[in-house]
């Protein structure tokens, strides 16, 4: 709706990049305030944060590049034109990227993988979601024309410069129904964080969530460079999103019964004398 935030003369400020760079600062800070609560040193979040932002930014465009590849390779320039570097990429390309950054990451600093991912499961769904905002003020990742009444109609021919936007055309706000669902995300990982459950869980929650969510969401997208297959039916996103999915069911799973799982030193801490001691002291209850 408002592309540019700011202009004077040739130098311009755009919404998106104050979002998405709103968006980031304001998860990572997050993440930054929570570390001591989930026995991670702040100092190492902030690092893994601030790296990680760079290393998501180059595979997020990655992304971008290959999924429309056959327009980049006829048009090798627009790799590098000002579209394309203002461009954030795809959110996809740079969950992948950030995650592969969070293995090397904890390896190379001998941290808890998943405590970690835990713990910015939360500050990355509300990162994402102020990031949304930006895009539903550039008119990208937008909808399909639709006749329900909270339809949007974009104006701004920038808007068409920059994402090929339809203008002056009702389109599902699928901008805002992400950012909707994400902030939702947010307070239910908060919540459900709270609840001291078992490493993995977390981020296992939110992997399906927003597995089921974009999964759901690409039926309502009608921006270009989305990979469409199977006669243009499926998303190369949807297929990613059923991935998402069960690689979040797997860590929500492997929890349980990873605690069920008997430690190798059991055998160990069960000494005759504990069992005699347990013994005896049923029979004086018994008594």
């Amino acid at each position: 709706m408002h592309p540019v935030l700011l202009q004077a003369g040739s130098f311009t400020i755009y919404t998106y990049g104050v979002l998405a760079a709103g968006g980031f600062l304001v998860g990572l800070w997050y993440a930054y305030s929570q570390a001591p609560r989930a026995g991670v040193d702040p100092g190492k979040i902030w690092d893994l944060g601030v790296y990680g932002i760079l290393v998501a930014l180059l595979t997020s465009k990655a992304w971008l590049i290959l999924s429309d590849w056959h327009f980049y390779a006829a048009h090798p320039r627009e790799m590098f034109s000002i579209a394309t570097l203002q461009s954030a990429g795809t959110f996809y390309g740079g969950v992948l990227g950030g995650v592969a950054w969070v293995l090397f990451y904890t390896r190379l600093h001998r941290m808890p993988l998943l405590p970690v991912l835990d713990l910015v499961a939360a500050p990355v769904a509300l990162g994402h979601a102020i990031g949304r905002l930006g895009c539903f003020a550039a008119g990208c990742c937008y909808g399909k024309p639709t006749t329900l009444p909270w339809g949007v109609t974009f104006t701004n021919p920038l808007a068409t410069r920059l994402s090929g936007t339809p203008l002056n055309t009702p389109l599902h706000p699928t901008q805002l129904y992400e950012s909707g669902a994400e902030f939702l995300n947010f307070i239910l990982l908060v919540w459900f964080a709270a609840k001291k459950r078992l490493p993995g869980q977390v981020v296992g929650l939110y992997f399906m969530l927003y597995g089921i969510e974009r999964g759901a969401m690409e039926f309502l997208r009608d921006d270009p460079g989305r990979s469409l297959m199977f006669q243009d039916r499926v998303s190369l996103m949807q297929i990613v999103s059923v991935a998402l999915v069960f690689l979040g069911a797997y860590l929500w799973r492997r929890g349980p019964r990873a605690e069920q799982r008997p430690r190798p030193d059991a055998k160990l801490d069960a000494k005759p004398g504990a069992r005699l001691s347990g013994r005896s002291s049923a029979v004086v209850q018994n008594s």
